[in-house]
Parts: C-alpha cells; sequence; structure tokens
C-alpha cells in the first residue's frame, strides 16, 4: 500500500522548503521530494553566491576609492580561487543545513525524481505515495540557446564553476543575472562585452532607471552592444571562442561565453498529464491567487509560475499556502501588488511598484511624478563619481505612491523600510512628514520637491 501524507512538496528549493516546514508546524504529515543539492537555485547557483561575488567587487570599488580618503594602497591583488573556495563552503553548510531543518519540524526527505501517476499519486524510482494535496515547487534552469556552438558558452550555473577570473567575456542577455554578471565580473579582472538583443537593460523596469543603467555600465567600461544577437559560436585551437553576431558586433573573439537569455522552468519530467494539471507553452503552470492549479488539490510555487521569479515571493507564497490549507485561515493568500525587488548591479537598483509608463496607462494624467538626481557624499572624493537617481510615482490627489524606483550606492538597503511604507498606502505627504535622517542619501526619498 503507498504510503500517504497530508501534503508533499516537490523541490527542495525555497518554495518547497517553506510550504513543508510551515505545514509540518501545523501537525501535517508532509514529504519533500529532491533529487539534488537542497536550498535550490537561490542557495546553491543564484541569490547567495552571487551575493557573496557582489560583495567582492564592492571591495573592489571601497579600494579604488580608498586614495581619495586619503589612503595609500601600495598592493592590490586578488585570489579568485581562494574566494571561491570560501564562498563553495558556506553555500555548503547553508544547503546542509536544510536536512536539520526539515527533521526538526518533522518533514521526511525523500531523494529521488517525481512523476505524477495521478492528481494524488507520484512515482519515484518505483515507490508510490499519495497526499491529499501536492504543491510543485520545481524551479527553473538556463536556457542555452538551439545555435550552432551554443553548447562551447557557459550558463550561470557555469559562472558559480570558474576557478580563475576570464579576461575576456561575453555576455548574452539584458536581465537580472546579465547585468549584475557583468559588472561582477568587470570590477574583478575581466574586460567584458553585454551583447543584447534590444535597445537596453532590464526591460521590464522603469525607463529612467534603465536609461541611468545603461549609462552607468558604459561609463564603467562595459561594451554595451545593443540590437546584436549571436547566430554562431566557433571554438579555436587554444580554447578561445569566434562569436559570430548578427547586428552591431559583427565579429568578437573572447575567452568565455556566458549565456542570461532566461529560464526554463522544470515541469518537461513531472509528466503532469497524467494529473490533468494545465501547463502554458513556456512550461509555466497558471494558478489562482491562492496557488491553485486548476486540480483543485495541486499547487504551483515560484519560478514554474507565471509570477514574479523571486526568493523571497515564493518563501511567501509557500507560507501563505500552509497557513490556509492547514492553519485555520482561508483567505490567506500573497498579494501580488507591490513586491519589492532588488537588482545588485553596480550600482544596484531598486523597484517597487508600477513604473510611469504603467502609472500613465492605468491612471492617465493623475500620475504625478517626482524625481531627483545627486551626487552622494561618498563620490565627492572618489575618482568615479557617480549619481543616485530616485522616483516617485504617484497618483491622485491625495498623491499615493504607487511606484518607486531607485538606482545608486545603498539603495538595495533602503528600499525595504520604504517597501513597507508603500505596501501601506504612504502618500507623498507621509513621507514628507518623516523626519530626514541626515547625512544619507536615503532622506532624498522624504526631501524630494
Amino acid at each position: 500500500m503507498a504510503k500517504h501524507y497530508d501534503l508533499i512538496a516537490i523541490g527542495g528549493g525555497s518554495g518547497g522548503l517553506s510550504v513543508a516546514e510551515r505545514a509540518a508546524r501545523y501537525g501535517a504529515r508532509c514529504a519533500l521530494i529532491e533529487s539534488g543539492r537542497l536550498g535550490g537555485t537561490c542557495v546553491n547557483v543564484g541569490c547567495v553566491p552571487k551575493k557573496v561575488m557582489w560583495y567582492a567587487a564592492h571591495l573592489a570599488h571601497a579600494l579604488d576609492d580608498a586614495p581619495g580618503y586619503g589612503f595609500r594602497l601600495d598592493y592590490f591583488g586578488f585570489d579568485w580561487k581562494k574566494l571561491k573556495a570560501a564562498r563553495d563552503r558556506f553555500v555548503q553548510a547553508i544547503s546542509d543545513g536544510y536536512q536539520g531543518y526539515l527533521t526538526e519540524a518533522g518533514v521526511e526527505l525523500i531523494r529521488g525524481f517525481a512523476r505524477f501517476i495521478d492528481a494524488h499519486t507520484l512515482d519515484i524510482a518505483g515507490e508510490r505515495i499519495t497526499a491529499e494535496h501536492i504543491v510543485i515547487a520545481t524551479g527553473g534552469r538556463p536556457q542555452i540557446p538551439a545555435l550552432p556552438g551554443a553548447q562551447f558558452g557557459i550558463s550561470s550555473d557555469g559562472f558559480f564553476e570558474l576557478n580563475a577570473c576570464p579576461p575576456r567575456v561575453a555576455i548574452a542577455g539584458s536581465g537580472y543575472i546579465a547585468v549584475e554578471l557583468a559588472g561582477m565580473l568587470h570590477t574583478l579582472g575581466s574586460e567584458v562585452t553585454l551583447l543584447v538583443r534590444g535597445d537596453g537593460v532590464l526591460r521590464p523596469f522603469d525607463a529612467t532607471i534603465r536609461e541611468q543603467l545603461l549609462e552607468r555600465l558604459r561609463e564603467d567600461g562595459i561594451n554595451v552592444l545593443t540590437r546584436t544577437q549571436i547566430r554562431a559560436v566557433a571554438q579555436l585551437v587554444g580554447g578561445s571562442l569566434d562569436l559570430h553576431c548578427e547586428g552591431r558586433a559583427g565579429a568578437l573573439n573572447v575567452d568565455t561565453l556566458l549565456w542570461a537569455i532566461g529560464r526554463t522552468p522544470n515541469t518537461d519530467q513531472l509528466n503532469l498529464a497524467a494529473a490533468s494539471v494545465r501547463m502554458n507553452p513556456d512550461g509555466t503552470i497558471p494558478t489562482d491567487p491562492y496557488q491553485a492549479t486548476n486540480i483543485p488539490n495541486i499547487y504551483a510555487l515560484g519560478d514554474i509560475t507565471e509570477r514574479f521569479h523571486l526568493t523571497p515571493v515564493a518563501v511567501a507564497a509557500g507560507r501563505r499556502l500552509a497557513d490556509r490549507l492547514f492553519g485555520q485561515q482561508p483567505e490567506r493568500r500573497l498579494p501580488y501588488e507591490n513586491i519589492p525587488s532588488v537588482v545588485f548591479s553596480h550600482p544596484p537598483v531598486g523597484t517597487i511598484g508600477l513604473t510611469e509608463a504603467q502609472a500613465r496607462e492605468q491612471y492617465g494624467d493623475a500620475v504625478r511624478i517626482y524625481q531627483t538626481r545627486f551626487r552622494p557624499m561618498y563620490h565627492s572624493f572618489t575618482a568615479r563619481p557617480t549619481d543616485t537617481l530616485m522616483k516617485l510615482v504617484c497618483v491622485g490627489p491625495e498623491e499615493k505612491i504607487v511606484g518607486c524606483h531607485l538606482i545608486g550606492e545603498g539603495v538595495d538597503e533602503m528600499l525595504q523600510g520604504f517597501a513597507v511604507a508603500i505596501r501601506m498606502g504612504a502618500t507623498k505627504r507621509d513621507f514628507d512628514d518623516t523626519v530626514a535622517i541626515h547625512p544619507t542619501s536615503a532622506e532624498e526619498l522624504v526631501t524630494m520637491r
């Protein structure tokens, strides 16, 4: 007889771990199925190791800035292998720690790949298990295009396997991953070319922020080629790569090619048809506001859905789903409005709410924009002066803030607190009536005219 659970989570990333742990705390009998390292993309080949590399690049910028503050630096060196070893130990410790996290919560970990037999039954290597509720949280994987020679490039996963900083790198893409890795590699010593299919980077973001970041990338020395696509890749004797491009690049010779053109949801091996779960053509799973698929007892979380592909979103959605199913909170769900997000570019970008274009489409002439661009005090003494830009999108006679968009030093940390205020319905007057903290960059958000 098949072993039965109240809830099974397929996938040991942020969403699966969160929903299983929270459900188990309510007393539900839970299992989590995972074949690889616990923690998913974020812990192993995403947010966590990326932030370590970003910190390294941030320190490199600080060393460049130090002479302006009176420091004389007689030696500058960077040991990529040493950082990689420390980073990998840190990541492994977090991943290993999730085993204890599950054990403490009373969640059974099942190693293997799951395939649906029907809406309540899964097969793992010939063993069948059943559950009242099944949550799909299998995440995604980097896309590699179907182009001649594309296999000679690496993905963002491959970035974390590099044992040295490559001398010349081409990065294909324009989203989060592309601009973040471009900034890190350039700052740590690579000659970087960013190949962008369209006219700019971070296409879904507010136009003002996008333009400022593109300007900053180029001023920093990153070669950004817009309206450019790779058509073929050839590996030469010695290992370098010839990139044959359509657009402004023509042909490029680099040591490393990094594909950052998007991610594919890991849904193709689940046999979802056996459970009659509906999928979109791109492999994502449509859900209602409560994370439910078209099959009432099957749910989907995280990067396999159509909504925000962010770790904290998967965590929040998973916990709220467990609250609803087992915590006697029938209306509990994650509202997908006003989700804050940060891009760890150089400088970082922070955003929440509607862009100016979205607000004008929705509210027309009721939109009012407040914007400032300034030189932070820190950069009054550096050799690479970098401006900060802040933008508030307000609506109606009360000037409710429906969007906040930032780029500059420190915005990654300051956005969290302002996100709370905006989610609570703050108006421009509320910001104006808040006493500024001086001297900071954050004060500009409450002194803007």
